[in-house]
């Protein structure tokens, strides 16, 4: 019987940008409210504030992701131009390129150069691509994929301290957005890890920490301040 494997690489693209945006949504949009309340806003500027955050950080974050991840995109493009043109300039360097590559591996070198000789003729700059660029199609930069998962997974993110407000009385209302979204984000850690097969309770623990030094100060720098808006 073929032997199969499943391997988490396929997903690190959508997967990277997912947490970071529910994560991003989640603590800074906690962060943003359990600052104000502890200035004192009223209920209705909160959940204001709370609601511009989400819509904002969605924004941002979609803009930034899409920004960084085509310019990698950008960068992958002009790398394997560059190689076509110097397959078609100078095949024979690049082949002993290759071989070199796969000497530096651990195969002899006949045999790094049959092997070099066997891909080339079946998908040169595919070849070129993957073992001289580190380029390969599991990885490859998709900017409008990690721009809706970053946009997407922040509102997800900010839409939980924000019902949280809205239907937690104000006494009590610090408390439990800190307690709840500490909660949520140990949760969000963990599942994050394990999707991408790597120890849950470490990120659990690390997303924990320091989201809690997050709310911590701006619940520090909120108390300065008792506008009551």
């Amino acid at each position: 019987m073929r032997h199969k494997e499943s391997h988490r690489m396929e997903h690190l693209g959508w997967l990277r940008a997912a947490v970071l945006g529910a994560n991003d949504g989640m603590i800074s949009t906690a962060s943003l409210l359990v600052g104000i309340a502890a200035a004192q806003a009223s209920h209705g500027s909160m959940l204001l504030t709370g609601f511009a955050s989400l819509v904002a950080g969605s924004m941002s974050m979609a803009t930034g992701e899409y920004v960084s991840v085509a310019s990698q995109a950008d960068t992958e493009k002009a790398a394997i131009r560059q190689e076509t043109a110097e397959l078609a300039h100078d095949g024979e360097a690049e082949h002993r390129e290759l071989a070199a590559i796969y000497m530096q591996r651990g195969l002899d070198q006949d045999l790094a150069r049959r092997v070099a000789t066997q891909l080339m003729a079946h998908d040169a700059l595919g070849a070129h691509t993957r073992d001289e660029l580190g380029i390969h199609a599991s990885t490859q930069a998709r900017p409008l994929q990690a721009a809706l998962a970053s946009a997407l997974s922040f509102a997800v993110g900010a839409a939980m301290p924000l019902a949280i407000t809205a239907f937690t009385p104000a006494r009590l209302l610090v408390a439990v957005l800190v307690a709840a979204t500490l909660a949520g984000l140990a949760c969000l850690g963990a599942l994050a890890a394990k999707t991408g097969g790597a120890p849950a309770l470490p990120a659990a623990i690390r997303v924990t920490c320091w989201s809690a030094l997050a709310m911590g100060s701006t619940i520090a720098i909120g108390s300065l301040f008792k506008v009551g808006i």
